[in-house]
């Protein structure tokens, strides 16, 4: 069975632009963009046109790649003061000159949903978070929105990076899951695959993940994305794949859209807890 993406991704924005027509003004989404990118500006395209659809307002801020490090530090720290905000994102990856993280701190932790700086990442290692990475909570939500039981199934999760492997891991290992992390140097991925129940990617390296590796009746969600043959791609060799797995997402129509979605609810949840402050 495929997992569509899409409708999950729409029964959440439904919901959302419920919840925004509650709050008493139009909340502001601000995307910061360093250089050029096209395949990240068909992303952030996507940001827009369902912040637009649910109500949010949305602005996109654009600066050169070979900005120096105190003016884009300077430039986002002023953006928390910008009227009605309820979100900041630095889209990543910066221009190699940059030091990443000293710019992602001047985003006031209040408007950072997609949990990039320090003080939220500590919280969500921490259990005490307010906001959830937004693909780790897609993954999440897609895995309850499917009935999968979590509670001692065998988890593979491909990938260590913070925004993805590291939340997920944490997030399953509070819900009983056993889980392993694979990483670059792990050298046995297809034992580790085939002793598993759930199989979830987050690498980004196209059709990592093949038939040989998956056993029959698994669970695979595929959120690696990657440009592949002109296109952009997921890890998982799907079709090969798609013929063993009980569950799998694809790439595109799996994890992205409802990352989306699960960005915007940060968005909406921060606009009506500082409306609430």
């Amino acid at each position: 069975m495929i997992i569509d993406g899409k409708k999950i991704s729409q029964e959440i924005l439904d919901g959302l632009k419920q919840e925004l027509k509650q709050i008493g003004f139009r909340p502001k989404l601000i995307d910061v963009f360093v250089g050029e990118d096209p395949v990240v500006e068909t992303y952030v395209r996507i940001k827009e046109k369902r912040a637009l659809e649910i109500g949010l307002d949305f602005e996109l801020r654009r600066f050169p790649a070979d900005i120096a490090q105190s003016e884009l530090e300077r430039a986002v720290r002023d953006l928390n003061a910008v009227e009605n905000l309820a979100g900041l994102l630095v889209q990543l990856p910066l221009p190699g000159h940059l030091d990443k993280q000293r710019v992602l701190d001047k985003i006031d932790p209040r408007f950072d949903v997609d949990v990039i700086t320090s003080t939220n990442l500590g919280q969500l290692f921490t259990g005490e978070q307010f906001f959830t990475p937004a693909t780790a909570a897609a993954i999440m939500h897609i895995i309850d929105h499917e009935k999968i039981s979590l509670e001692g199934r065998n988890v593979l999760m491909v990938g260590a990076g913070d925004l993805v492997g590291k939340p997920v891991a944490f997030l399953l290992m509070q819900r009983l899951a056993t889980v392993t992390v694979a990483n670059a140097a792990t050298r046995n991925l297809k034992e580790l695959g085939l002793n598993s129940d759930i199989i979830i990617s987050g690498a980004g390296v196209p059709k990592l993940i093949t038939a040989e590796m998956v056993k029959d009746g698994a669970v695979v969600i595929d959120a690696g994305t990657a440009e592949s043959a002109g296109g952009i791609g997921g890890d998982v060799e799907f079709d090969s794949v798609a013929l063993k797995a009980a569950l799998i997402s694809p790439v595109p129509g799996g994890v992205g859209p409802v990352t989306v979605a699960m960005l915007l609810y940060n968005t909406v949840q921060s606009a009506k807890r500082n409306t609430q402050s």
